[in-house]
């Protein structure tokens, strides 16, 4: 996987006006809130933290999976009964990384649904399918698509052989939990990641990776 870089609520009070920061080099929007303690601020990311929503944006790597496990810890911490809800829109990335955040999202006792918008490839299609039973998305237009992992080794002949020794162990244990999540056996897991097998929702549904294709928003959040 190392081919591929693996509503929210009303304010409680008055009105939320947005302004922006840079910060990564990128704009994110500032959300500032009038309480009856005055102003709060805060990064969009944050507020949306607030509500129980966590966003996996762009590559699965170690910070981006740090940054996901701390907030599924705390949002644990907060309430372990109350749904979390975790928006996907990631093309992959790191196997360790991903099976950090994988093995987060089945430890905590909150109910984890996922959502995905744009696409879930590679390690994000498995934490896309590892939400909760029946709390599985994805947008209409989304693009899911799963593949058997890949790497690369230099060096004496033993050690290629022991990194490709790795990366079938690594292959194995991915169909394992394709196949629990999905329901299918693992070897058609297998044959399905042979090569980048790219799957429109209703295919993803088909296939047991998914629950439901959204359309549209019901009257409550999708977890």
């Amino acid at each position: 996987m190392h081919r591929s870089l693996f509503a929210m609520r009303r304010a409680t009070s008055l009105l939320a006006r947005p302004t922006f920061r840079s910060l990564h080099s990128s704009l994110v929007p500032i959300v500032i809130e009038q309480t009856s303690r005055g102003e709060r601020s805060f990064d969009i990311f944050s507020r949306l933290l607030k509500e129980r929503i966590i966003m996996l944006n762009g590559p699965v790597n170690d910070s981006q999976s740090s940054l996901i496990v701390a907030q599924l810890l705390f949002l644990e911490a907060e309430d372990p009964d109350k749904p979390v809800s975790m928006y996907i829109n990631s093309p992959g990335g790191s196997v360790t990384s991903g099976m950090a955040i994988y093995d987060t999202m089945q430890y905590v006792q909150c109910p984890i649904s996922t959502l995905c918008t744009g696409q879930a490839c590679s390690m994000g299609s498995l934490l896309l399918a590892a939400g909760a039973k029946g709390q599985r998305f994805a947008l209409p237009n989304s693009s899911i698509m799963v593949h058997q992992p890949s790497g690369g080794a230099e060096g004496q002949a033993s050690d290629i052989a022991i990194h490709a020794r790795e990366i079938l162990k690594t292959r194995e244990r991915l169909n394992r939990i394709y196949a629990k999540h999905t329901g299918q056996t693992v070897d058609v897991i297998e044959r399905a990641m042979e090569r980048d097998n790219f799957m429109t929702p209703e295919e993803a549904l088909a296939f047991g990776l998914i629950d439901r294709v959204l359309e549209k928003r019901a009257d409550s959040k999708p977890q």
